[in-house]
Parts: structure tokens; sequence; C-alpha cells
């Protein structure tokens, strides 16, 4: 009986020592996939600025300028030049410069600024 509890011992151990070891083993491996996502997660929270366009005038703007818009060619930007001054650059469909399709591609690249009346008379 002594034997048999004896055995028993040893058998628990060895699963014990074993387990402990294959435990120890892990963590490594674990810590190492738990660091890297973290930091990986990190830098993917940093928020990033987009890059900023710098939006085209089209009541300044050249024909060369308007023919770097993807979209715009020599006929539409011969058409932008000639249909000018414009309020808003929603006038470039109204005013049938453009087709409504081409007008949503370039939208968010173009701009209608103002002439500024700085050079009013003081009285």
């Amino acid at each position: 009986m002594k034997k048999l509890v004896s055995s028993a011992a040893a058998v628990v151990f060895f699963l014990v020592v074993t387990a402990a070891l294959a435990v120890s083993a892990e963590k490594p491996a674990a810590a190492k996939a738990a660091v890297v996502p973290a930091a990986e997660k990190k830098a993917d929270t940093k928020p990033v600025a987009p890059v900023k366009e710098e939006l085209l005038d089209i009541n300044t703007a050249t024909e060369e300028q308007l023919k770097k818009i993807p979209g715009i060619g020599g006929e539409y930007s011969k058409k932008i030049l000639a249909g000018r001054p414009y309020v808003k650059k929603d006038q470039l469909v109204s005013r049938k410069i453009l087709t409504p399709a081409v007008y949503e591609k370039i939208k968010d690249k173009i701009i209608a600024r103002q002439a500024r009346a700085d050079n009013k008379k003081k009285e």
C-alpha cells in the first residue's frame, strides 16, 4: 500500500512539475503576443491628420491648373474659364458647364472665392 501511495504521489508530482513547466514555457510567448498587439494598438489609435488638399479657386485658376483636376480636360477647363465669375461652385452644373457626374467627382477639390472689395473709397 505504501508503494501504491508513493507511486501515486510520484505521478502527481510529475504531472504538477510538467504542467508548471508547460505554463512557464507559454508565458513568454503569451507575454510577447500581448505586448505586440498593445504596441500596435497604441500606434493604431493615434489620430492621423488627413493630408489636406488645397482647394483650387475656379475664379482665379489657370487653364493648366484646371486640367490637373481628375475629370477636367482641355474642353471643360476652357468652358470654366469662359463662364467666370462664379458666386458658388455649383454654378458649374446650373450653367451646364459640367455634367452632374463630373461635378460630383471634383466638388471637394474646388472652391469659388469672391474678390474682396478692399479698395472701396472711404468717405
